[in-house]
């Protein structure tokens, strides 16, 4: 049989580099093929080429047995490839019909070709199984629904080729298992997906086959119902991955929320608190205690006030109302009194606002102490530049922080560091803080955000150490599985409402899904 999409030995570099190494690929019709990899493992690299944004320096694509012209996205287009990103490109305040028709009409033939563009949008929703209404503001819709217009966009363009990049990745439980529903429909009919993701419980789930790339080159292909989660974290990273948290606890019989520094001690307190970052970020009344040697999770699809809450507590955002008490004290104003009275952050952006690319090591691995009353990297107003590469040399060897060259140079900018290693630096700038004792909170924000799965374990790791060092640890995550992992309790936020704190084992998927949707156990939304 001949299959939907071809690639035939693809090799696309950039300068000295080789981001697709001589890969050659097919994708079955009315398959989902899973496409894994850490990020710099060359799969956007790959979509790009597929869908006409780069040009391959080698190599062919085949569509249905016919040549397809490279660097062309419209061709690809015409060819029936089709992608929804993990970030939506949707106008909320359109119409789901305006949005699906928007780009393909022209201005003369917009509004004559409409009702036939809403028989053939209430055809697909119907047949696919993505019902939805043409006349509702896309404003109005929740993420899945939103996820789907964007499925609906493609479909109307013609895509019989559909490549789903890290679909599940803003979706509840609840929304991931429609969205897997809509793909078997999808491929029952014909259609084959390039299905895109990190999370390897679902990938092995909804796939049938799995291709797998790695520096570049493709050094897995198998069907997904032969191999294990552990062999594809394998292929990923080219070494051995240790089990889970939870897995190394439960096989040591150990609670994954026992704790050696557990105590009874609260380290910060919210009181009815109030917050405004934007429109979407925002925090209503909220509620909370973290006490010393417990991890306190929040889950909830991004954007309902993760942000805001993570800012609060760094003293980057004021409250507008509430009391806020940290180590039994009112908390303090500015960033810099909450890194002086012992907060910690590691930020969910590394490179937009956690480090200063262009500076060295060493000056990034001090900067978050450098502004305090205390600092012991500041004498009389100068910077103690001894001090502060000694700093920066125990981050690198505690948290192994590795440089783009042989050995480790405090002098290094951070630039030259792989993602990998910056979040080492921003986690070790943070963590060693708790080994010293100078910091009692951790606020850390996605910390394993893009991460390949090796430091992705060292990450959660770290923080299991400081939890059992006494420290109080919020962490902010999108991930389900990592706060089932590592959480010892659990809060949910939705538009801005934080939910109560319960103990991890009191969750399930189910209700966690329920709540990150705005419905409470009571089946009540959110006030």
């Amino acid at each position: 049989m001949t299959p939907a999409l071809n690639l035939k030995n693809i090799t696309k570099r950039f300068g000295s580099l080789v981001a697709n190494d001589d890969i050659s690929l097919e994708v079955q019709q009315g398959e989902i093929l899973a496409l894994l990899g850490e990020n710099g493992a060359g799969k956007s690299t790959l979509v790009s080429i597929l869908f006409g944004h780069y040009v391959a320096d080698s190599g062919s694509i085949e569509v249905n047995g016919y040549a397809l012209k490279p660097g062309d996205p419209k061709a690809a287009l015409q060819a029936g490839i089709g992608i929804v990103h993990q970030h939506f490109a949707l106008a909320d305040n359109l119409s789901v019909l305006d949005n699906v028709i928007l780009g393909t009409e022209s201005l003369w033939s917009f509004a004559t070709k409409k009702g036939a563009a809403r028989a053939h949008l209430l055809s697909a929703s119907e047949q696919f199984g993505l019902k939805i209404e043409p006349e509702a503001l896309v404003g109005s819709l929740s993420v899945g629904q939103k996820q789907r217009v964007e499925i609906l966009k493609a479909l109307y363009r013609g895509a019989k080729i559909l490549i789903l990049d890290e679909p599940t990745a803003v979706l509840t439980p609840q929304e991931s298992e429609g969205l897997f529903e809509t793909l078997r429909t999808l491929v029952a009919r014909g259609m084959s997906i390039i299905f895109i993701s990190h999370k390897l419980p679902e990938v092995l789930r909804v796939s049938d086959r799995v291709a797998v790339l790695r520096h570049g080159k493709l050094v897995m292909q198998a069907y997904a119902k032969e191999v294990s989660q552990q062999q594809l974290a394998q292929a990923m990273v080219g070494y051995d991955i240790k089990p889970t948290v939870r897995a190394e606890l439960v096989e040591a019989s150990v609670s994954p929320s026992t704790s050696s520094g557990r105590t009874d001690r609260i380290v910060c307190e919210l009181k009815s608190v109030s917050a405004h970052l934007t429109d979407r970020e925002q925090l209503h009344e909220a509620s909370l205690v973290l006490l010393s040697g417990q991890i306190t999770a929040i889950a909830g699809v991004s954007g309902n006030g993760q942000l805001a809450l993570a800012q609060l507590l760094c003293g980057m955002l004021p409250a507008r109302a509430g009391q806020i008490f940290l180590n039994g004290q009112a908390a303090p104003r500015g960033a810099a009194a909450w890194v002086q009275a012992g907060v910690a952050r590691i930020p969910e952006d590394r490179k937009g606002t956690g480090l200063v690319a262009d500076l060295p090591f060493w000056e990034n691995a001090v900067s978050e102490q450098l502004k305090t009353r205390s600092s012991p990297f500041k004498r009389w107003g100068f910077v103690r530049a001894g001090a502060a590469r000694a700093h920066a040399q125990a981050i690198a060897e505690r948290f192994d922080v590795r440089g783009s060259v042989k050995g480790r140079d405090a002098d290094l900018p951070v630039a030259r560091l792989s993602g990998g290693n910056m979040q080492k630096l921003v986690l070790g700038r943070a963590l060693l803080r708790v080994d010293s004792q100078s910091a009692q909170l951790v606020i850390a924000h996605q910390p394993t955000w893009g991460l390949d799965v090796g430091a992705v374990r060292f990450v959660q790791e770290q923080l299991i150490v400081a939890r059992d060092a006494g420290a109080a640890v919020l962490l902010i995550s999108d991930d389900l599985d990592e706060i089932f992992e590592m959480a010892d309790q659990v809060a949910v936020i939705h538009a801005g409402h934080l939910g109560k704190a319960k103990p991890t084992k009191d969750w399930t998927r189910e209700s966690i899904g329920l709540a990150m949707a705005g419905v409470s156990e009571e089946k009540e939304v959110f006030a």
